[in-house]
């Protein structure tokens, strides 16, 4: 049901229409971009770490790596990911489903500048077969983000990382 929490979640901002349910599975970044006919560099994928005791939730596009020294250097260790059994319990949505919307408490959501490419994007809504189409302020505005970080490789030119 986390896709409902997400649409609910979405209905203030206007934008809960904008979710798009597949009768495939959506959860990989190829997948939803076939599913989507888009490039794959428009799925923003969000990657949900812990950093000490808490959940940090890292929005980026999907083109892009973690990056473990520059996550590091924001975050002041390297990036260990919630284990896919506990991103349920841990974050609110499931394996294939983690997006910034409708998230536990106290999960902290930051946005790569990998995506500030993009006017829209497509990250997940909370299930491994779901997406919503939403633009960069409207993502920053409905995910609550803390703020925009670089700590994602791959996206751009190698040589000036």
């Amino acid at each position: 049901m986390s896709v409902e929490a997400v649409r609910n979640y979405l209905k203030p901002y206007g934008i809960a229409d904008h979710i798009i349910e597949f009768d495939a599975s959506s959860a990989t970044v190829e997948e939803a971009a076939e599913d989507l006919g888009c490039k794959p560099a428009l799925i923003a994928k969000t990657m949900a770490c812990m950093v000490g005791e808490k959940a940090v939730l890292v929005v980026c596009a999907g083109d892009a790596k973690l990056w473990s020294s520059a996550f590091k250097k924001e975050f002041g260790t390297k990036p260990k990911f919630v284990p896919a059994d506990e991103l349920t319990d841990i974050v609110g949505h499931p394996m294939g489903g983690v997006c910034p919307f409708a998230v536990k408490d106290g999960v902290e959501t930051y946005l790569d500048c990998s995506l500030k490419r993009f006017d829209t994007i497509f990250p997940a809504a909370g299930s491994a077969n779901s997406a919503v189409e939403i633009t960069l302020s409207e993502l920053e505005e409905c995910s609550q983000a803390e703020g925009w970080v670089d700590v994602c490789k791959g996206w751009r030119d190698e040589a000036a990382e």
